[in-house]
């Protein structure tokens, strides 16, 4: 069972949930520390207080906030958890809306909402039994590490998940990123939605979504550790210049389904308009070009 993180209760109107949070993910990447590269000694970060020049022991330090140059406001742990907030202590559930509404952009990590006790058994079912049959999620507020957040509390099998959330004045508008305003026809939109089609799948089970840096990173630690030659690195495959969009999305569906053992020919794959049709218009075009000074002799 993961350690709980922090404990109070599920406000759903007057039903009160208490609960243990949980976190719903864990993170298998490998660490490392800092080392002196000379004699292998272990670097560490200490603490020092300016003032007094000298290293300060974790029970002497504890949080302030800067209100002047010259002026520090201390706050201890325990008036923080003493906010005068209903949600410092409670996950105030605000309203419920489609999942639909929510722009993913705003959902963070995640966490168990596990039942404390046998008193919260029956109101834990009851709110994940309505949140199932409304295929709605709730949206929440609560205070967790010194500031108030927004959460979505979604269904994950039968436990009850919380997510957090960034408020909307945290999301940079998309436009400060300058996304490009180029003209794409409607034959390069349909080559690419059937290059979509030859990548659809139904899950995402399979060793191509699985860690494979971390695993790597193993076998160098492996060979170092009993001093033997490192695994050769894979030549780095290099991308080619896209002279022509329709082109590399035919090969592009023809790679997709060899990769999947289907058939390799690709069918119905939208062309480009033919020579035919475009040498007709430049024809037309020079007719009309040279109607025009005809037309001015006669009227001189």
């Amino acid at each position: 069972m993961p350690r709980t993180i922090w404990s109070g209760a599920i406000s759903f109107g007057l039903v009160t949930i208490p609960i243990h949070v949980a976190s719903a993910t864990e993170n298998h990447s490998i660490q490392f520390h800092q080392y002196h590269l000379e004699d292998m000694g272990r670097v560490r970060v200490r603490k020092i207080c300016d003032l007094e020049d000298r290293e300060i022991p974790q029970s002497e330090i504890g949080k302030g906030y800067e209100y002047a140059k010259d002026q520090v406001v201390a706050i201890s742990d325990e008036e923080l958890r003493e906010l005068p907030l209903p949600t410092a202590k409670a996950i105030e559930i605000q309203a419920f809306v489609p999942l639909e509404s929510i722009d993913p952009i705003r959902i963070a990590e995640g966490y168990y909402l596990v039942p404390d006790g046998q008193v919260a058994a029956k109101p834990y079912k009851l709110l994940r039994q309505a949140l199932n049959r409304s295929s709605k999620v709730a949206i929440a507020k609560y205070a967790w590490s010194g500031r108030e957040r927004l959460g979505l509390l979604r269904l994950r099998d039968d436990a009850i998940v919380l997510h957090a959330m960034r408020w909307p004045d945290e999301v940079r508008d998309p436009a400060a990123v300058d996304p490009p305003h180029e003209t794409v026809s409607e034959e390069e939109i349909k080559g690419a939605l059937a290059l979509m089609e030859s990548m659809s799948r139904d899950d995402l089970d399979g060793p191509e979504f699985e860690d494979a840096y971390t695993d790597a990173l193993a076998k160098i630690i492996e060979s170092k550790r009993e001093d033997k030659p490192l695994p050769d690195a894979p030549e780095p495959e290099q991308p080619g210049k896209v002279l022509d969009l329709m082109a590399a999305l035919t090969e592009s569906v023809q790679q997709a389904k060899a990769s999947r053992g289907e058939d390799a020919d690709v069918h119905e794959m939208p062309k480009k308009k033919t020579a035919k049709k475009q040498s007709a218009k430049k024809t037309a075009a020079k007719k009309t070009t040279k109607k025009t000074p005809a037309r001015r002799s006669r009227s001189a």
